[in-house]
């Protein structure tokens, strides 16, 4: 695997690609946010990234999980061996973090799902690292979702159920910038169509409140995405929404004719 590509899209903010899927970094000062660890397999990415952009992986201060998909935390039970710090999600999170729920599009999903049609490739690069693996982080701890943490960037949780019972994504307001996890992406692995859009509706829990969702996403002063999956996106977030609430709605359509 080649080495994560790290883009500065604001003052103290990172865009992490990690080949598979995104993570993002907020500095301040000595301190670094990780929103988001990727699979297991890329701990040393995330490493790497740290350093690239002239920070040190001890720096950590937290970690904010979109949700508890191996995907989106796979790396985070070995980097808490190094040192402690808190791991945040959305309360209903939590309970599959610590293996005690299994979420519908949780990791056992990702798997059962791995080789349908267009996701081959990325299936195998993602089970080399580790997307069978259980991840489990017994010191998960929830957030209350619209409160601004104290962590760098003063992000603010946004419930957007529907990928997951707990999908959470998070307003960074300095940057200007929503960090979207699964509930709006720019690419995915399966799909042929780049832009915003969601994930296939086989990989969300709830595919209609996933569309839902994208409603908490309106109101947010951001002009910049930053998908779980694909680049940034620069622009108008309710305009992205649209699209990515058409090309749903048209997949939808297609899948009843199909039937």
């Amino acid at each position: 695997m080649s080495g994560p590509s790290v883009c500065q899209v604001a003052t103290n903010t990172y865009l992490v690609d990690g080949g598979l899927v995104n993570w993002v970094l907020v500095t301040e000062g000595d301190a670094v946010l990780l929103i988001d660890a990727g699979l297991p397999g890329h701990r040393r990415a995330i490493d790497e990234s740290i350093r690239m952009i002239g920070h040190r992986p001890d720096e950590i201060v937290g970690i904010l999980a979109t949700h508890a998909n191996v995907a989106h935390i796979g790396a985070v039970p070995q980097l808490l061996r190094r040192h402690p710090f808190p791991v945040l999600m959305d309360p209903a999170e939590v309970s599959v973090a610590k293996g005690e729920r299994l979420d519908t599009s949780g990791s056992s999903s990702t798997v059962r799902n791995l080789f349908r049609p267009g996701h081959l490739r990325w299936s195998l690069a993602a089970l080399r690292l580790g997307a069978s693996e259980s991840v489990r982080i017994p010191t998960a701890q929830a957030l209350v979702p619209g409160r601004q943490l104290d962590l760098p960037g003063r992000p603010v949780p946004v419930p957007t159920h529907g990928h997951t019972s707990g999908h959470c994504a998070y307003l960074l307001p300095d940057a200007g910038a929503v960090v979207t996890g699964d509930a709006l992406v720019t690419r995915y692995p399966s799909s042929t169509l780049w832009g915003p859009q969601l994930p296939p509706p086989v990989f969300s829990a709830d595919p209609t409140e996933a569309v839902y969702a994208l409603d908490a996403l309106l109101p947010l002063d951001a002009d910049l995405v930053l998908p779980g999956h694909g680049t940034s996106y620069c622009g108008s977030v309710p305009d992205a929404v649209d699209l990515a609430r058409e090309r749903a709605n048209a997949a939808a359509g297609n899948s009843t004719r199909r039937r």
